[in-house]
């Protein structure tokens, strides 16, 4: 299917904000690195963009009767959770940008300040909400079918089955068993709980603009499996400033391969899941866990510098095929909806 007058307007101004605000602080990233600074706290700003582009584009054409998503050009704007969460996002732009011109402070302490207190507040903005609104701009915690813990917990659960394969493969297995023997490891893990109301924020940037507004319109323009299939691309070339000058400077076109080939199998199973619950906060939790179980087995929320291998590439694969597979769920079927 075609998109409307309206849908057309809306992907331009997201993509002008989600792809174009990355390419435009890639910019200044580069300079930055290229000058010996730390480079890290642009990953955490351009977290926000893509929910930024959602809500903007939904300000400039929420008044039509066919403004997406859904037939929500009747029914009133989250107005204050939007703003709020505009708000957060121009904090960090601006904080990123002050990093690249004023060396000293540890700038990446000083953007936690706008993420966790960013977060406390766009928490109480969004109860403030009218529950009408939250639910149709998909900001309830409730989904459709009342499993939503349960599609958070299978995640979970496929994660660690990928860890213990890939440390089968990559000969780490007896290291990982040791790691899970330590009781504090599962400390630590459960502390992810409270934390994530601390964090969340960055991660509804990104799966507010993915999974919520721009896999529902390139479904109905590519279908249910090529839309989440060109998502899936097109999420990994959104990282592609951060690739090159953060995850891997020294192997790049190998980072930007593996990004790719994540972002389409987590793209998949996040599709997936949001098919399944119609629940925003089913894939904002699970790139939460996906992200900061890194910090947790790796000690360190670091992940800049690394160096990677072809071969690296057909292991990536496999170890998301778990992932992949779900493609091929009766939900991405054309004849589910």
């Amino acid at each position: 299917m075609k998109w409307t007058e309206t849908e057309k307007k809306q992907v331009i101004i997201f993509a002008a904000v989600a792809f174009g605000v990355p390419i435009l602080m890639g910019i200044l990233m580069a300079y930055s690195f290229f000058n010996g600074n730390d480079v890290a706290m642009f990953a955490n700003a351009q977290m926000y963009y893509p929910a930024a582009g959602v809500m903007l584009a939904l300000l400039a054409t929420h008044k039509r009767d066919d403004a997406l998503p859904g037939e929500t050009g009747s029914v009133p704007l989250p107005m204050k959770y939007y703003i709020g969460f505009l708000i957060v996002t121009v904090l960090m732009i601006g904080l990123t940008v002050c990093s690249v011109f004023i060396p000293g402070p540890n700038w990446m302490v000083v953007v936690q300040f706008p993420m966790i207190f960013g977060s406390i507040v766009c928490l109480v903005l969004l109860f403030l909400e009218k529950k009408e609104v939250r639910s149709a701009y998909c900001l309830r915690f409730k989904g459709k079918d009342g499993k939503s813990l349960l599609y958070v917990l299978l995640f979970f659960a496929l994660y660690l089955l990928r860890l213990f394969i890939g440390g089968l493969i990559e000969g780490s297995l007896f290291d990982i068993v040791v790691l899970f023997q330590d009781p504090m490891m599962y400390v630590t893990i459960l502390m992810l709980i409270p934390l994530f109301f601390l964090s969340f924020s960055a991660f509804f940037g990104e799966e507010y603009g993915w999974r919520f507004f721009f896999q529902p319109l390139l479904q109905k323009r590519f279908g249910l499996k090529g839309g989440v299939l060109i998502l899936g691309v097109l999420w990994g070339l959104w990282h592609l400033p951060l690739n090159i000058f953060y995850y891997s400077p020294d192997t790049a076109v190998i980072s930007i391969l593996l990004q790719i080939i994540t972002c389409i199998s987590l793209g998949i199973f996040f599709g997936y899941a949001f098919m399944k619950t119609n629940n925003i906060w089913v894939p904002v939790a699970m790139h939460y866990i996906n992200n900061n179980m890194i910090g947790v087995l790796a000690g360190t929320a670091d992940i800049g510098g690394q160096v990677y291998q072809w071969i690296n590439v057909p292991v990536m694969i496999a170890l998301n095929l778990m992932f992949i597979l779900f493609i091929f769920s009766k939900v991405f079927k054309e004849n589910a909806n």
